[in-house]
């Protein structure tokens, strides 16, 4: 892991090789595995640069968790340690990142930066959307609430629910095998209200993945709409299917991508992109993000924006998405755009949340969700 390998393939390989364990000892074992393979920055500043894995677990205990028999507890001699620092300055350091990350941070929050990174360091809240074309989300809640789960409904999004119950086993729920619910952050949730998608009418979803926003784009269509999904990526569109099939979704999923004279209400580009926002759902991820492959993106995402606006009618809608925080694939992608295509009109990504251009930016420590960003055109008659 410190090497460059996954920290969640790291816990499997250890896992697996000692099934003995009971599930709380399981649970110390995630929690030291992802603990320090994200606060390996901070914990070297404390332990020292060349510390071992086990001198580092010992400096997570102790330097973060205030743990003071952290050296006991890891079967260490009194004084392995080095003696204890102050909290470093550096915002890189503090928040245990690469030094192009922090920077990335400062550029996009500006004063709000520490709080983003921090926001970056806890752990994802566990979202449900509730599938509208079986449920509601009081229906919904009611129902995870009969088979053991407790929920909240999420403040921004119209059919979401947060899990408040510790580590529920969602996938085995009967719920979810009757396409009740899909598991989707509020953010993402967001980011497909952004098409104004409404019944009976035709949407296109340009980059489609493994279809979350697309089966929530199916349901806000319904019966009478039509959902035309794509992605480069056929394992992906595989498991689309087989998540459209258990949700009761009428998706239709091309071979070869959406036919050229496909002309639809409304197309979503969820674009390829750096992915900086949901870092929070892999902690450790930011050591192994290589900041030279950002360059292409952009370039690559306007390419997408305009193939996209070939689908969209006259008097439709045109959704630019990220799940970044990097102004050069959202506001100047969206401005380029703009400037490219002026039988394009922008308006506001989302009614009441939008800013003063219309963008919609979501950022951890202000919305709670992960970090994602949306901008909106309808084509002129």
């Amino acid at each position: 892991m410190l090497a460059g390998g996954a920290a969640e393939r790291v816990l499997d390989r250890f896992l697996r090789s000692r099934r003995d364990l009971s599930p709380e000892a399981r649970r110390v074992a995630a929690e030291a595995i992802f603990g320090v393979g994200l606060w390996r920055r901070r914990l070297r500043h404390h332990a020292g640069a060349d510390a071992p894995p086990l001198l580092l677990l010992a400096a997570l205990l102790r330097d973060l968790a205030g743990r003071e028999d952290a050296e006991r507890l890891c079967a260490l001699p009194a004084g392995a340690l080095p003696p204890p620092l102050p909290p470093p300055a550096d915002l890189a350091i503090l928040h245990s990142m690469p030094d192009w990350l922090a920077a990335e941070l400062e550029r996009a929050a500006g004063v709000e930066a520490p709080l983003l990174a921090g926001a970056l360091n806890l752990p994802g809240p566990v979202f449900l959307r509730a599938n509208r074309a079986r449920t509601s989300r009081d229906a919904l809640r009611a129902r995870l609430a009969a088979e053991g789960v407790a929920t909240r409904p999420t403040r921004l999004a119209p059919d979401g629910l947060e899990v408040t119950s510790p580590r529920p086993n969602l996938l085995a729920l009967p719920a979810f095998r009757d396409g009740l619910f899909e598991v989707q952050d509020e953010g993402s949730q967001l980011l497909g209200e952004t098409v104004l998608a409404r019944p009976g009418e035709t949407v296109l979803d340009l980059c489609a993945g493994a279809g979350g926003k697309t089966l929530q784009l199916a349901a806000a269509v319904g019966p009478d709409g039509t959902v035309h999904a794509w992605d480069p990526d056929a394992s992906r569109l595989a498991r689309l299917r087989t998540r459209a099939a258990r949700a009761g979704a009428r998706v239709i999923v091309p071979t070869d991508g959406p036919s050229a004279d496909l002309i639809v209400d409304r197309v979503l580009v969820d674009a390829p992109c750096s992915e900086l926002g949901v870092l929070r759902r892999g902690p450790d991820q930011r050591f192994r993000i290589d900041p030279a492959t950002f360059a292409p993106l952009p370039a690559l995402q306007l390419a997408i924006l305009e193939r996209a606006a070939g689908h969209v009618r006259p008097g439709g809608r045109l959704v630019h998405a990220t799940c970044t925080l990097r102004r050069e694939e959202n506001e100047e992608v969206a401005r380029a755009f703009g400037a490219l295509r002026p039988d394009f009109t922008p308006g506001d990504a989302l009614p009441g949340l939008a800013d003063d251009e219309g963008f919609l930016r979501l950022l951890p420590p202000r919305h709670g969700t992960d970090g994602f960003f949306a901008a909106a055109w309808t084509r002129r008659p």
